[in-house]
């Protein structure tokens, strides 16, 4: 188990032996409560909505990593925040205190602090026994308790001959697929437009506007290296004039002094969504970028796309933590989720949309066949986010293979042929001159990102209010609210008129 290997190395110089964790109960099925309550409410699972014994059980199974949220939801800036200095020190000496109490034993700092926040309130702790939880949860400063590393089904999800729910079949794949010639057309000066590019305008849209001087954040996989699109061919063809930056916030390694792995993608999801919003349009016969002379900056925040476990959740909320202090960023894409709430990630969230004024948009969820019954994923399911998912070109609306709908969505995109699912929308590949079928909520949030570029390039004086106003407008529901689709496809010629 990775806590006893960790804690040999954290404590290895520490004069006294690392306490026992102490319990008192059974271990719960926690993985039983969190299914009945998806299958009961149909929404993503809060642990704020679980007792003191559930909480323990699921900290017990996640190697006793808690994260403490303190202060208000909408309180930042704690570097210049004496009194946010002040409740997290309280905090600190409260957990140093009960875990050496109980344990009859001298515990410091370093031997329970695994992360804190420089900016947003919350640390991460090790607690190993009941009463500190309890002790805790009772303190008027702490705003939430959470496991910090509760992994839903992780039996399954380490069994490779079980498909596990909601797993979004991990969203990723690095090898090139052959295209249907009739699932895009070449425009000069020789890039391919995706087919679904015409059903909502975006060809057209680009006599407007093509995206210039806005910079689109992405958290996702990363960049892959090996993607001169991405690099010395950013700037190629009718793409000209703009920058691309890229940074790592994920650390596989659980070690306290480890480095983030850095900004390369290894799984080829990252490379699909920044190739969807930005790929250049230039002449090597590749799909073309919804906003083809936008910035880009990505950060490699996660392994894959399911937001499982300490490493990617923490990855995660530093990277739109990272993106929200870029004043440079105006929108931020992030086509991963859950179906776990994660407080830490809507405290970055809430900071980059309500602090920073970031336009946020997230995936509705993508899953296999058998569970897109679920509704919407977290954070898609935040009010602060844009919920986008895809649909089919059926006349109808007709929600994508794997894609989930709900009341949250905000928008749509149409990203799969009716009388075909194999034939989805079409992105750049992961290595030079490759092409991919690109499908799932992913893709249209990446879609939606780009369009929202385009707007607000054409119009860069716009407040985010009014930029999401502007593809309210230009939707097929608009005024009026579909109960699975929100406002419905989107114009884009139209959004930017």
């Amino acid at each position: 188990m990775f806590y006893g290997v960790l804690m040999t190395l954290f404590f290895s110089c520490a004069k006294e032996p690392v306490p026992t964790a102490i319990s008192n109960n059974e271990p719960i099925d926690v993985d039983a409560i969190i299914e009945e309550q998806l299958h009961r409410t149909n929404r993503v699972f809060e642990w704020e909505n679980v007792g003191l014994d559930v909480l323990w059980s699921a900290i017990e199974q996640g190697d006793y990593i808690v994260t403490v949220g303190y202060g208000a939801d909408n309180q930042f800036d704690l570097a210049n925040s004496p009194e946010l200095q002040s409740q997290k020190e309280q905090l600190l000496n409260t957990i140093l205190e009960m875990e050496s109490k109980v344990s009859e034993q001298n515990i410091e700092l370093s031997d329970i602090l695994l992360n804190e926040s420089e900016t947003l309130t919350y640390f991460d702790v090790f607690i190993r026994n009941k009463a500190t939880l309890k002790y805790l949860k009772e303190q008027a400063n702490t705003r939430y308790l959470e496991p910090g590393n509760y992994i839903f089904k992780k039996e399954e999800r380490d069994n490779p001959n079980h498909k596990l729910l909601l797993d979004f079949g991990a969203g990723c794949g690095t090898d090139p697929q052959t295209i249907n010639t009739h699932d895009y057309t070449v425009e000069a000066p020789a890039a391919w437009v995706p087919w679904n590019f015409y059903l909502h305008n975006i060809p057209q849209a680009w006599n407007e506007s093509t995206g210039a001087n806005i910079e689109v954040g992405v958290i996702d996989t990363g960049i892959s290296p090996d993607q001169d699109n991405f690099s010395s061919d950013f700037n190629s063809g009718l793409s000209s004039g703009r920058s691309v930056g890229k940074d790592g916030t994920y650390v596989s390694s659980w070690l306290p002094w480890a480095d983030p792995d850095g900004p390369d993608d290894q799984c080829g999801h990252g490379t699909s969504m920044a190739g969807i919003i930005a790929a250049p349009k230039n002449a090597e016969n590749v799909p073309v970028g919804v906003a083809y002379n936008c910035d880009l900056f990505t950060v490699r925040g996660t392994a894959d796309v399911l937001l499982d476990g300490y490493s990617e959740q923490d990855g995660v909320a530093d990277a739109i933590t990272l993106l929200a202090g870029r004043s440079k960023t105006k929108i931020i894409s992030m086509s991963l989720g859950n179906i776990v709430s994660v407080s830490k990630i809507k405290d970055a969230v809430r900071y980059a949309v309500n602090k920073k004024g970031k336009l946020f948009f997230a995936a509705g969820g993508t899953s296999f066949d058998l569970t897109t019954w679920y509704g919407v994923i977290f954070p898609a399911s935040m009010s602060e986010t844009v919920a986008v998912t895809g649909v089919t070109d059926a006349n109808n609306y007709e929600a994508c293979d794997v894609c989930h709908s709900g009341s949250e969505i905000d928008f749509t995109i149409i990203m799969q042929r009716a009388n075909d699912g194999s034939r989805k929308s079409v992105g750049i590949g992961f290595d030079n001159d490759w092409a991919n079928y690109i499908g799932g909520s992913s893709v249209a949030t990446a879609t939606t990102a780009g369009i929202a570029a385009l707007i607000w390039s054409k119009y860069p004086n716009l407040r985010r209010s009014k930029v999401l106003d502007k593809l309210k407008d230009a939707s097929e529901f608009y005024p009026n609210r579909h109960s699975d689709f929100g406002y419905g496809n989107i114009d884009a010629l139209e959004a930017i008129q």
